[in-house]
């Protein structure tokens, strides 16, 4: 028979803090990155490297990823472990969609390619990092 370890849930109001932080960071983050990559003229300007799409699906991961974390830290032992390992996994999903932009949008390019794919590193690390433990003092019991 196995045994249930009870967690402590985060409180709410820390994690609508952290929540708020790691879609605010994301957003500005990539949107940074974004303005740096057009100035630069480094990569091709196309559609899903505009602002709309990248504020919008910069806010979007970030909020799923509050999301994912407030369940798994309501349900799991260590759900910054847990957490840590789900980002990793869905941000190498997540690459999939701009792979195949390479054979669905005639203006895509590698190099525009390679930028979303680091805007989606940006995020996954921004949220891992504002919503787990990484880096924090340890808490006094």
């Amino acid at each position: 028979m196995s045994t249930v370890t009870p967690t402590a849930t985060l409180p709410r109001a820390t994690l609508a803090r952290r929540g708020a932080v790691a879609i605010a960071l994301s957003v500005v983050a990539n949107a940074l990155v974004l303005a740096v990559v057009l100035a630069s003229g480094a990569v091709q300007p196309f559609a899903p490297l505009s602002y709309p799409p990248v504020v919008l699906f910069s806010a979007l991961g970030a909020l799923g990823a509050v999301l994912v974390y407030a369940i798994l830290s309501s349900r799991v032992e260590n759900p910054d472990r847990t957490f840590t390992r789900v980002a990793a996994a869905v941000l190498v999903v997540s690459f999939v969609p701009d792979i195949g932009l390479l054979f669905g949008d005639p203006l895509a390019t590698v190099p525009g390619v390679v930028v979303l794919m680091v805007m989606h590193a940006i995020v996954a690390g921004i949220c891992v990092g504002t919503l787990t433990r990484v880096g924090r003092a340890p808490e006094v019991v």
